[in-house]
């Protein structure tokens, strides 16, 4: 199982930007997807943006398009999430999550059944 190491959250301000980062510990993360996840308080976790590792294929949720930006660096085993012009609906717990069994002969999706693998979260608070 992959470990995954989730942080850069905090409070920043409506329109401002945070970046996350999720590393991964004793896996490689070359022929992974990424998934980067969110729940806020009463709500369903949902899923934001995910990467094909490799390729640097990427998927956004409509919610994030525009605002948010999935990349890697594979020197450092790490995936971020570039959040910009941040909205207080964007408030909730962040995770990172692996599909270590993703290849590209399939389209890159949130489906969270396919994220086996998953980090602790990191709170990221939007004030108004």
């Amino acid at each position: 199982e992959v470990q995954l190491q989730a942080s850069g959250g905090g409070l920043v301000q409506a329109g401002g930007s945070l970046r996350l980062s999720c590393v991964a510990s004793e896996f490689s993360l070359d022929d992974c997807a990424i998934g980067w996840f969110r729940q806020a308080p009463g709500k369903e976790r949902e899923g934001v943006s995910s990467i094909g590792v490799n390729k640097g294929n990427t998927y956004y949720a409509d919610s994030v398009k525009g605002r948010f930006t999935i990349s890697r660096d594979t020197a450092k085993n790490t995936v971020y999430l570039q959040m910009n012009s941040l909205k207080p609906e964007d408030t909730a717990v962040y995770y990172c999550a692996a599909d270590e069994f993703y290849t590209t002969s399939y389209p890159l999706t949130l489906r969270q059944s396919l994220f086996h693998s998953w980090g602790h979260g990191t709170l990221v608070t939007v004030s108004s």
